[in-house]
């Protein structure tokens, strides 16, 4: 699932997070000299991927914020933690299956002994998967489960995630919850298994309470979810729809606009407490977000991957269990989240450091931040 200021001040502020959620940090002497957006490789360090202490890290796009801002710096700093060493070679796909697999012959080609994988297509990766192992590569999925052979998988109970942001819109609709209300759901990319076990989860709070009138994938991005939602808004007709569940806070910055452009106000969701969705949900454009901390994530599978490459057990970490799209049984680290609204900014994004006062409480959020006692 957006401007974040990373660096020890907001690494240090997470600490206390670990039981629970996180923040961002800064990577210990590493360096990238390619742009982000660009989706090119780069070495944490000059010696490059290759090597017994080489890790690969893949990630799937650079639309989502976390991404870039979080999930990458976050790793590299935990793995230098835990193995001062170790390299880490790092790739984005920039949102294309078919690059993330170039991607994983490229690691395989530099000799990585880990791969790191979040999957742009958990599915139509498995052949790349398989490939890394076949050739001696422990390969760790992060935050989607990738089919093919990984050893361990760390993520977030998702279902849980998706139950999270149903129980919201009910919570918000109140006593307009009933099951004539319509109900607008875009859910994410059925490439990522993420995107079903949210949907389930939703679906398992709403249905029956609430009716789902118009249901579609926005893909994880604002622009086809405007669409969507512009289309359902043509469907059922503006004053026909009580809420709008998204599965994340990029497509719900896209629903948000189509709403306002439309003149309509009602509970929309989203999911990994963006900045832009912190400061829509205080304008009220927004009702709620799910918080799930980046630093727990990401140094629980730094742990692993670290564990995997100097052949010790990492199963006190992955203290879990996933089954993958391809029934294989995988050790895994499934986090909790926290549901985000008006009430606990403060003490949930903002006591946790991933924010500070002053990133949210910019231009016209001061004065909002005053009103609910943030600022």
């Amino acid at each position: 699932m957006n401007g974040i200021k990373r660096g020890l001040l907001v690494g240090t502020a997470v600490v206390s997070l670990a039981l629970t959620m996180g923040a961002c940090g800064k990577t210990g002497g590493s360096k990238s000299d390619s742009s982000p957006s660009s989706g090119t490789s780069s070495s944490s360090n000059s010696g490059g991927g290759g090597g017994n202490q080489s890790i690969g890290l893949l990630l799937p796009d650079t639309v989502t914020a976390r991404y870039e801002q979080f999930d990458k710096p976050l790793m590299e700093a935990k793995i230098k933690e835990l193995c001062p060493s170790c390299t880490v070679t790092y790739d984005n796909a920039a949102g294309d299956a078919s690059k993330q697999a170039q991607q994983v012959n490229s690691m395989i080609t530099k000799g990585v002994k880990v791969l790191i994988l979040d999957a742009q297509d958990a599915v139509g990766i498995k052949s790349s998967v398989q490939a890394a192992v076949d050739k001696g590569i422990k390969v760790v999925a992060y935050d989607r489960l990738a089919q093919g052979p990984v050893s361990a998988y760390v993520s977030y109970d998702n279902e849980k995630v998706g139950e999270l942001q149903g129980q919201a819109l009910l919570d918000a609709l109140g006593a307009k919850a009933n099951p004539n209300a319509k109900i607008v759901m875009i859910n994410g990319d059925d490439a990522d298994p993420n995107a079903a076990q949210f949907k389930a989860g939703a679906h398992k709070v709403l249905d029956g309470k609430v009716k789902i009138a118009y249901e579609q994938s926005g893909l994880w991005k604002d622009t086809v979810a405007n669409q969507k939602v512009t289309a359902a808004i043509t469907q059922l007709g503006k004053n026909n729809i009580a809420a709008v569940y998204s599965a994340n806070d990029t497509m719900a910055g896209g629903i948000a606009t189509a709403l306002k452009g439309a003149g309509i106000n009602v509970p929309l969701t989203g999911q990994d407490a963006e900045l832009a969705a912190i400061q829509r949900i205080l304008a009220g454009q927004q009702t709620a977000t799910v918080y799930k901390a980046y630093k727990p994530e990401a140094d629980a599978t730094a742990e692993i991957a670290v564990d995997l490459l100097q052949g010790k057990d990492f199963t006190s970490v992955a203290t879990n269990s996933a089954t993958s799209g391809s029934g294989q049984q995988v050790p895994a680290k499934l986090l909790t989240a926290i549901s985000v609204t008006k009430s606990n900014i403060k003490d949930t994004v903002i006591k946790d450091g991933m924010y500070s006062v002053g990133q949210v409480c910019t231009g016209q959020y001061a004065q909002l931040c005053k009103d609910n006692g943030i600022q």
